[in-house]
């Protein structure tokens, strides 16, 4: 298991930009798939980005492409999703999760998951 503990969110105006982190602790962190996750009022938690172990391969879901970035640095143990032109419909409680899977987009692959932090676009 590894231990994530998400940066602080934010509010921020639609077409803003934020950028949350995600530090892990525990076993090495270069041997996860490391994703992002949110999940709305209402509404059931959704794939946002993953990256492989090496950071080589990239996934975003279709909403969030050429918006948002994911990227990690292994060597501070830290993932982060860099958002730029934000929206609205952003609004979430983002999870960051790690999988022992080569990368993955299903949440069924995360076994260890962050506390959340919320992130709030106002219009």
């Amino acid at each position: 298991q590894v231990q994530l503990v998400e940066s602080v969110g934010g509010l921020v105006q639609a077409g803003g930009s934020l950028r949350l982190s995600c530090a892990a602790s525990g076993r090495t962190f270069s041997s996860y798939c490391m994703g992002w996750f949110r999940q709305a009022p209402g509404k059931e938690r959704e794939f946002v980005a993953a990256i492989s172990r090496s950071g080589g391969s990239t996934y975003n879901e279709d909403s969030v492409k050429g918006r948002f970035t994911i990227s990690r640095d292994n060597a501070k143990n830290t993932v982060y999703l860099q958002m730029n032109t934000m929206k609205p419909e952003d609004t979430a409680i983002y999870y960051c999760a790690a999988s022992n899977v080569y990368i993955s987009t299903w949440y069924g692959d995360f076994g260890s998951w962050g506390q959340g932090t919320q992130v709030t676009v106002s219009s």
